[in-house]
């Protein structure tokens, strides 16, 4: 069995217990950075059965054939991420796949995912939304990132780190328009906000040096027309 287990992405009080009660049954744990996960670990007192699995996106098709491997021996392995739900913007997919594709039975332990927190929290249409993920380093791959869904009546959320902020919202407002918008950053930690308005306030209102883990949550075309 492999298991896909959430893992809070700040609050440590957001874990759930089916996540601590299957860390410490599992084989295995496979992790995308060993030492955050064995300072969570050592957090909750858990102890496991044998080392942890370096498991990231640069040794995803090594690591994931050995963890496949284990799977297939009948041992049972949990994959956790740094933070969050593994195989959202995080290694995990292949892995899955791999695991599918072997015939080993997988499962979740669901839990934080940062996408749904600032997509209730934004204030804009929950019933219908887009993740579309980190978008491109560039200005120009950027805009044709947010190109492809200019017409979209979907809610759309991306993640973006504090060094490009600024130059996504920048893009964001000359591509699709001076929309309704939210900023979220560092959900459920202690320096949480979200910032709501249009895609101009908020450039303005933008600190000289954003620091944190951001959310851009922003209206489809259909309901930024109404």
């Amino acid at each position: 069995m492999l298991y896909l287990v959430a893992t809070p992405i700040g609050n440590l009080s957001d874990i759930s217990q089916r996540a601590l009660k299957t860390l410490r049954e599992v084989d295995y744990v496979a992790s995308e950075d060993t030492r955050k996960t064995g300072r969570l670990l050592k957090h909750f007192d858990i102890r496991l059965k044998n080392p942890q699995i370096s498991f990231h996106e640069h040794n995803e098709r090594r690591a994931g054939r050995k963890i496949t491997s284990l799977l297939e021996a009948g041992k049972t392995v949990a994959l956790v991420t740094n933070a969050g739900t593994p195989g959202i913007s995080d290694p995990g997919f292949r892995l899955v796949r791999g695991a599918i594709e072997a015939g080993v039975e997988v499962t979740m332990i669901p839990g934080a995912t940062a996408l749904v927190m600032a997509v209730v929290l934004s204030g804009l249409a929950v019933h219908s939304f887009t993740f579309r993920g980190y978008p491109p380093r560039t200005r120009g791959k950027r805009r044709n990132f947010l190109v492809a869904d200019k017409e979209s009546p979907h809610t759309l959320i991306y993640y973006e780190s504090p060094y490009r902020l600024k130059a996504f919202l920048e893009d964001a407002l000359v591509v699709l328009g001076d929309r309704r918008a939210a900023v979220a950053k560092e959900l459920t930690k202690v320096f949480e906000s979200v910032k709501r308005g249009r895609l101009s306030e908020l450039l303005a209102e933008l600190e000289d040096k954003p620091k944190g883990e951001y959310v851009i949550v922003i209206e489809g075309a259909r309901e930024s027309k109404t």
